[in-house]
């Protein structure tokens, strides 16, 4: 057997598994060609519409001719090759000149001169979806035996087709619903990316405008705030929203780590660098790669690490403990810090030009006593979460342990709020209210209210105490901080559904009945405020 013709074999047994026509039909086509000693070769497809035919893929001695056969379009009801398509039959041709299937307008167009021609069909799964055809200048220039050669090729090449069209619909599908997803996960990130964020205060409204600003400008961002405040939740809602937010988010508490372990978890290190550093690791800045880094306690590190996050920041680079040579990092950095670092830099402590790359966009997080509004809804919120992480039901708080919650000044903020919901949870029946009984000690000793915090809602002497006959007016005069309308009638309708609700043992169907509701609809209202 001919060498070329066994490469030629050898090559289209691959194309049952060819995904990539772009990769090997030229390098067949021109094989082809050669072989059966040819001036040209091509590969013709039906377009979508099914009423032409066109050159994707030529062969030709003249590479001129390969650049006008690409805008040729021959119609599926003229010449040789509309013929083959159209009976799916393959046929040589000795004479094209003296053949009445004859459509001279292709050589006319690119200069070309046929007289012999081979053209065999390429059969898919979905039918005939082109051809492949061989030409050359001389008469009678091939013999049965090529056609029958080219006709076996023609349908590897179907094969082909037909796998590589499968694919790029997967693919195509595939990317269209990964998009979909991405479009997706975005609106349900705009739509509740503060979730985990809760506020209604005016102070809070002021943070979300902020970090608005820091999720759609790539600045670096430094959160100030005492501890427990959520400066991490921050942290991570301006990453999850920003154009990073398919990539890593990595969080490092720097005060809780020494200079040396520090410079190895921020920067890695090489192998041998120090006892212990038994392989290369990279550093949480590489981790972080395209992504974000949170650097909390900023302000506790050292002078010496200073210099060196410094560095990172101006140059983007980063050195592994043991190397010499920098590597570059693209990090976008989020600081956060309860300590007074204008106090740290008047006293040393702290580099004023480590405090100026840092501080670019400041976003200070209040303390929960001074939004003392937003108490009930943060309740709301952890009571919800923590029964269903808990598995347990309960039916309420009593809006005299919220008074408590209200009248507490929170020296650990959120963060002990949520852990006071979750003791409470725990202490209290199954289906039951909380109540002050089931509050901490600190919660219940009666501390001064914070000033500016609002009054506590009057409430029955003794939570079980048998409900009255109408509700108590002690809501009505409870007046909220001065705020928008709509903040106060959302409050005021929260405590008083709570009143009602304490006074009827939590009776839904007696306190609709009390309220004027239907039961549905007090369900709604007591689900919306999270009181049940």
């Amino acid at each position: 057997m001919n060498p070329s013709l066994e490469v030629l074999i050898d090559v289209t047994r691959s194309f049952s598994e060819l995904l990539d026509l772009d990769a090997l039909v030229p390098v067949v086509i021109h094989k082809t060609r050669e072989i059966l000693g040819g001036d040209g070769s091509a590969l013709l497809l039906l377009d979508e519409t099914g009423r032409e035919l066109y050159f994707p893929y030529t062969a030709e001695a003249a590479p001129e001719v390969d650049v006008r056969l690409a805008a040729v379009r021959v119609p599926v009801d003229r010449g040789i090759a509309g013929w083959v398509v159209r009976t799916g039959v393959a046929e040589i041709v000795h004479d094209a000149s003296r053949d009445e299937r004859w459509y001279p307008e292709v050589d006319r167009q690119t200069g070309m001169e046929t007289r012999s021609l081979l053209t065999a069909p390429l059969r898919s799964r979905h039918g005939i979806v082109g051809v492949i055809q061989v030409r050359c200048s001389r008469v009678s220039a091939f013999t049965d035996g090529d056609l029958g050669l080219l006709d076996a090729l023609a349908q590897s090449i179907a094969v082909a087709i037909d796998n590589a069209r499968l694919y790029r619909q997967v693919k195509t599908s595939e990317e269209g619903l990964r998009q979909q997803v991405a479009l997706l996960n975005r609106e349900v990130a705009r739509s509740s990316r503060f979730s985990d964020i809760v506020g209604a205060s005016p102070a809070m409204q002021r943070v979300f405008r902020l970090v608005e600003g820091a999720i759609t400008a790539p600045v670096t961002v430094l959160l100030r705030g005492e501890t427990g405040s959520g400066k991490e939740l921050i942290a991570r809602a301006i990453h999850y929203n920003s154009a990073r937010a398919d990539k890593p988010f990595v969080a490092v508490n720097c005060g809780a780590l020494s200079e040396e372990l520090l410079q190895s978890e921020l920067f890695g290190h090489r192998r041998g660098a120090f006892t212990g550093a038994l392989e290369d690791r990279k550093g949480f800045f590489e981790v972080a790669s395209g992504g974000t880094i949170f650097l909390d306690e900023v302000g506790e590190m050292t002078p010496s690490m200073q210099v060196k996050l410094l560095r990172v920041l101006q140059n983007g680079e980063v050195v592994p403990v043991g190397e010499t040579a920098p590597r570059r990092v693209d990090v976008r950095v989020i600081s956060a810090t309860n300590a007074d670092l204008e106090q740290g830099i008047a006293e040393g402590r702290f580099r004023q030009d480590l405090y100026y790359r840092l501080n670019t966009f400041p976003i200070a997080i209040p303390a929960l006593r001074q939004r003392v509004e937003d108490i009930d809804l943060l309740a709301a919120h952890f009571l919800r979460r923590t029964t269903e992480n808990f598995g347990k039901p309960v039916a309420g708080l009593r809006p005299t342990a919220l008074a408590a919650l209200r009248a507490y000044s929170w020296p650990g903020n959120v963060r002990e709020l949520q852990n006071e919901i979750e003791r409470a949870v725990v202490m209290v029946a199954p289906q039951g209210w909380i109540t002050p009984a089931e509050l901490s000690a600190q919660i219940t000793a009666g501390e001064a209210a914070v000033p500016g915090a609002a009054p506590a809602v009057a409430s029955p002497a003794d939570d079980a105490s048998p409900p009255p006959d109408r509700a108590d007016g002690a809501a009505a005069r409870w007046i909220p901080e001065v705020g928008p309308l709509r903040e106060a009638r959302a409050a005021f309708e929260s405590r008083y559904l709570g009143l009602v609700l304490d006074q009827t043992r939590g009776n839904v169907s007696a306190a609709a009945r009390i309220l004027g509701l239907s039961r549905g609809s007090l369900h709604d209202k007591l689900k919306a405020y999270g009181i049940r």
